[in-house]
């Protein structure tokens, strides 16, 4: 049967009343909202009418079949449906246009989608990555820790390096510093054997010393009675202070023993034949020097005017003995006495023989005071020795640094400038200080000496120009003069004058 429908109210063909069926109004009913649908198909198996905003919607069916329940969407539902729709024809549009095949490229909502449907597909995917990841970052951690290492490596060599050229500065400005006079004898330690402290002026040697400044070690010596040195020096590879042995060493010799061994010494020369008796003194220091190779001996004796004094005496009692007779050889004889007699002369010799073998000297000193002042002036001596040598370094063998040769200032207003012209004329050779203070006097400056030469006629006369200048020696009665002289006079004129370079000015007769 046909049905037909009005607006708001659903009619059926049956005859009955009873099937007469109210129209539905919907706001009286209970809405019913459509699950949302997860998966394309679903929103599309659901067809969406649409209809004007504000209108109500009803059902028409006949009346034979059964009622079904009404179905409705809402305004906002069916938009998200449409704009999803839409993005999702779009997007596969896009991916055929870009790679030419069937390959579809998912959308932002699609994405949302997938990832909402396989969520254990995504976090392997994850997984995957962070194992990646992980490993890229070991690797990264093991080559950082290599280059790490490395650059650890080359900044502990380079600050080695800075280490070891500040401590070789630092030696070398200590090494310099030590040096000064000023310094130096703060850097040197006096060494004394024991011995030379057990006699008269051992105690002065050691207050002498202290109040110079010097530090002192009381050690026992290869060399009996001896003093020698040690300097305290910074090694340049370490930096750390090592003590280097000076080689000067002062022997200290008693009188006796230089008495026997001169006395040895003179027998040898009259016999000719060694002496079997003792050693010379000249035999004595070669042994010395055979044990000490590196040593620089200095021997000191102390008092020898005692022993010709005695033997002085000792002639004298002599000849009183054989005055007034045997009585007065009761008498003790004194330590000296058993000396041998040796005379000046026979010393003097024997110092003589000691030097021309050996180089050694003998320095004798007339009391311990004088003998403490001798190791004092040698202590700073020794301590000087460096800084004395590096200054004689410095100047050129060509150079002549004395006082002489050493330049003269000029001042501003011209003083000075006689000094200069006169060290010039100096300069030559056989040329004194009068010489030049002559034709200084003469001349004051070398523009007055070329210009008396251009007013010379000739060769001659300008070679003679100076022959005639007096040089004045000494004052008063006892001066003296005489002339320049022809030769230094044409050796002036062509240091003056003359214009080849290859001019020889000695070679002018």
């Amino acid at each position: 049967m046909g049905s037909s429908s009005r607006a708001g109210f659903c009619m059926s063909d049956g005859d009955s009343s009873d099937s007469e069926q109210l129209p539905v109004i919907d706001f009286s009913q209970k809405t019913n909202t459509l699950p949302r649908s997860d998966s394309s198909d679903s929103a599309m198996s659901h067809p969406v009418s649409t209809r004007p905003a504000g209108g109500n919607v009803f059902t028409v069916s006949s009346g034979s079949e059964e009622e079904e329940e009404e179905v409705f969407v809402p305004l906002a539902l069916r938009l998200k449906q449409k704009a999803v729709a839409k993005v999702r024809c779009e997007s596969q549009k896009w991916s055929v246009s870009q790679n030419g095949g069937l390959k579809m490229k998912s959308s932002t909502a699609q994405s949302v989608k997938t990832v909402e449907e396989d969520p254990g597909a995504h976090g392997k995917q994850d997984e995957d990555a962070r194992i990646r990841k992980r490993k890229h970052t070991l690797e990264e951690m093991e080559a950082s820790r290599e280059e790490a290492l490395r650059r650890k490596a080359v900044r502990e060599k380079q600050h080695g390096e800075r280490e070891r050229l500040r401590v070789e500065r630092k030696a070398l400005t200590d090494a310099v510093k030590a040096m000064r006079p000023d310094e130096c004898i703060k850097h040197v330690v006096a060494v004394v054997d024991p011995g030379l402290l057990q006699m008269e002026g051992g105690g002065d040697l050691l207050t002498s010393l202290h109040t110079l400044g010097c530090s002192c070690a009381i050690e026992k010596q290869t060399l009996p009675r001896s003093v020698s040195w040690l300097r305290h020096t910074p090694c340049p590879q370490s930096g750390e202070v090592v003590c280097v042995p000076e080689a000067l060493v002062v022997l200290q010799v008693p009188v006796e023993d230089l008495i026997s061994m001169v006395h040895s010494s003179v027998q040898e020369q009259r016999s000719g034949v060694a002496s079997e008796r003792g050693v010379t003194l000249t035999s004595w220091v070669v042994r010395l020097q055979e044990r000490n190779r590196d040593r620089s001996l200095s021997l000191s004796v102390i008092d020898t005017e005692k022993y010709f004094k005695s033997q002085n005496t000792k002639g004298q009692q002599k000849f009183r003995d054989a005055v007034l007779g045997d009585e007065t050889k009761k008498r003790k004889k004194k330590d000296v006495e058993q000396l041998p007699n040796v005379s000046r002369v026979e010393m003097e010799e024997a110092l003589v023989d000691l030097q021309l073998h050996t180089g050694v000297q003998v320095h004798f000193h007339s009391s311990w005071k004088d003998f403490t002042n001798y190791v004092t002036m040698s202590t700073k001596a020794v301590a000087e020795a460096p800084f004395k040598r590096e200054r004689d370094k410095t100047g050129f063998s060509f150079c002549l640094e004395s006082e002489w040769a050493g330049g003269q200032k000029v001042e501003r207003a011209g003083k000075g400038l006689l000094q200069v012209w006169k060290r010039q004329i100096q300069q030559l050779n056989r040329v004194s200080a009068d010489m030049a203070t002559a034709i200084l006097s003469a001349y004051p400056s070398p523009q007055l000496l070329i210009q008396a030469y251009t007013h010379c006629r000739s060769e001659r006369e300008k070679a003679a120009l100076l022959s005639d200048v007096l040089i004045r020696r000494g004052e008063g009665v006892t001066s003296t003069t005489r002339r320049i002289g022809p030769e230094l006079s044409k050796r002036i004129y062509l240091l003056m004058m003359s214009s080849d370079p290859q001019q020889s000015l000695d070679s002018v007769a």
